[in-house]
């Protein structure tokens, strides 16, 4: 197969890899420049750099660049290092650029208010696709929502049967009220998303954690949940809820350390429950 056909596959099956490409060469190499080599997040490989000792480090650099989603050069000197010794090459020195391969990644929206929309602009202008989902055709539907990759407008238990979020899914659960947060809630915390996050005050927190917890779902899943959803920039309009929304998925995207912990129940418990919600959808 194509190793550019593969990449698309495995970005389209929200899957990870790392492409290997020799950018630069002097002297007897065992490949040629512009050679690649495609590591998936399973480890298998497309391709060839031309084997041995480099080929082996190279995959292994290829695992951390797939973790780090950072793309890394690395400088080999077949001269002067004997464990490249290995009859494969002649000597001379290569430069191989590693890049990550990341999935398409998708944000679904649960509730198609003020909020949502907002959040799918910013969304948009970020790189991600968008699908939206809620009960009433007169919010989710295209004219308000023109570049979505889905829409659904329809009862939400029966939409989340048709789901299928991957590890690199976003879900953002802004519905118009508790109820269909809270089984919205219920089917997220059993999914593989990256992220999970839904608007509301910490009172509204606090008691569909504990109606779920009585209802046998584990607080360790619970503690997967970004809620109340955002950075705490001291947003108060749809708009500012929005950017505070994306700022934390954009910073749990791309690993920033500085994202403030995951509020478990406990911790939320601790806080006080007298806030007022963000935001009436």
């Amino acid at each position: 197969m194509d190793i550019f056909e593969e990449i698309v596959e495995l970005r389209r099956a929200g899957r990870r890899g790392a492409l290997a490409t020799i950018v630069h060469a002097r002297g007897s190499i065992p490949s040629f420049e512009s050679a690649k080599m495609l590591v998936r997040d399973d480890g298998t490989i497309l391709g060839t750099i031309g084997g041995g000792c480099v080929e082996a480090e190279v995959w292994q650099a290829a695992r951390e660049v797939m973790e780090e989603e950072k793309p890394r050069t690395l400088t080999f000197n077949l001269n002067h290092d004997p464990k490249y010794d290995t009859g494969l090459v002649c000597g001379g020195t290569l430069e191989v650029y590693l890049e990550p391969i990341l999935p398409v990644q998708t944000v679904y929206l649960f509730g198609a208010g003020h909020v949502s929309l907002n959040v799918y602009r910013a969304a948009r202008m970020t790189g991600f696709e968008v699908v939206v989902v809620d009960d009433r055709e007169s919010y989710a539907n295209r004219e308000r929502f023109p570049e979505a990759k889905g829409l659904y407008a329809d009862d939400f238990v029966r939409v989340l049967s048709q789901l299928a979020p991957n590890h690199s899914s976003f879900l953002v659960i802004v519905t118009r009220g508790h109820r269909d947060d809270m089984r919205v809630l219920r089917w997220a915390v059993d999914t593989p998303a990256r992220y999970i996050g839904m608007i509301g005050s910490q009172r509204k927190v606090i008691a569909i954690y504990k109606q779920l917890e009585q209802e046998g779902i584990a607080a360790e899943k619970l503690a997967r949940v970004y809620a109340p959803v955002g950075l705490d920039i001291g947003a108060i309009t749809p708009e500012e809820i929005a950017i505070a929304v994306l700022a934390e998925m954009i910073a749990i995207r791309r690993g920033a350390t500085s994202v403030p912990h995951k509020r478990s129940l406990k911790a939320v418990e601790l806080l006080g429950s007298t806030e007022e919600p963000l935001s009436k959808e």
